[in-house]
């Protein structure tokens, strides 16, 4: 029997400080799963190593971020902003993502897409069409379908035969809820993936803290994610911030939403698009004025980098988290 719908013990529309002096941020959220994983710190790199390692089945001795906006190739190609992306071994590249939420269009659609895109903004130039192998990873907190509840399903391009085509092309689901069944389980029957995936459900609740401490102690990777969230949830500002991407959405549906209405009743199209517009704009100057950063501005406004900076009157600028 599928569980319920599986959330963080402290819910981001719930707080704007931490809670208590033990409460952690947990990596459902992308915002945590991000940071987790980008830090400038050993820790932080050893974590990203670790959970690739763990995904793809192999050992990653190196990786390296990368921007998670690639750049679009014509005006009207849609945005696209990775939650984490990183280069490692031979050149081969990786994006990931968190998905807390199943959302109302078809994941794996979404999934193909962000892969293609990675891939075709990496190719070399040259007489040969060379271009790295590309991973795209997505930690789902849900069944992409209810058919295929497999801890790990890996899908690359095949004729009908089952013989691959150029095997550049990969696409990953990490499922939470069937690793979650595993919950309890003694530590050392556990794979690497499992360990991830217990990892990540639940470092955030204290009454599962005995166990999910010794699971910890068993992989230094894990372990350095451990530290790193318990390190960035101290500061009250990461907590607040959290909050607001998730008040800022809600707000953004909802005047979209209004003026959707209010366009449709008195039929004024031009309308709507002007107050969408102005409210971005005020979202993102309010955002930066309280520290967040252009990448998580434009990740949460759905627009480019560089309309942030032209909006928030800047040229460049480099924001870090709060704390860490």
């Amino acid at each position: 029997m599928e569980e319920q719908f599986f959330e963080p013990k402290y819910p981001a529309q719930d707080y704007t400080k931490r809670p208590n002096p033990t409460a952690l941020l947990s990596p459902l959220y992308d915002w945590t799963f991000k940071a987790m994983f980008t830090q400038e710190t050993e820790e932080s790199n050893l974590a990203l190593k670790s959970f690739i390692s763990a995904v793809l089945g192999r050992t990653i001795t190196k990786v390296i971020l990368k921007s998670t906006q690639p750049p679009k190739e014509s005006h009207n190609q849609r945005s696209i902003t990775f939650d984490v992306c990183a280069e490692f071994d031979d050149g081969e590249i990786s994006e990931i993502e968190m998905q807390t939420w199943q959302q109302g269009y078809y994941y794996p659609s979404r999934a193909e897409i962000q892969a293609a895109r990675l891939l075709s903004n990496n190719v070399r130039k040259g007489k040969n069409w060379d271009g790295p192998k590309v991973y795209q990873i997505s930690v789902l907190n849900f069944h992409y379908k209810k058919d295929d509840n497999r801890e790990l399903s890996w899908y690359t391009m095949k004729d009908v035969s089952g013989k691959t085509l150029a095997d550049k092309l990969n696409i990953i689901f990490v499922d939470l809820v069937t690793i979650r069944q595993k919950f309890g389980t003694p530590i050392e029957k556990l794979t690497s993936i499992e360990k991830w995936g217990l990892f990540l459900s639940y470092i955030d609740d204290l009454s599962k803290a005995r166990y999910i401490e010794n699971l910890i102690r068993s992989e230094k990777g894990i372990m350095a994610a451990g530290k790193t969230v318990k390190k960035i949830s101290k500061s009250d500002d990461n907590w607040y911030y959290q909050n607001s991407i998730f008040i800022a959405e809600c707000d953004r549906n909802t005047i979209q939403a209004n003026l959707k209405k209010k366009a449709i009743e008195e039929g004024r199209a031009q309308g709507l698009a002007e107050g969408i517009q102005q409210k971005t704009i005020e979202d993102a100057r309010s955002f930066y004025a309280n520290g967040v950063s252009l990448e998580l501005i434009s990740k949460s406004l759905k627009i480019p980098i560089a309309e942030v900076k032209e909006i928030v009157g800047i040229t460049s600028s480099t924001q870090r988290l709060s704390g860490v």
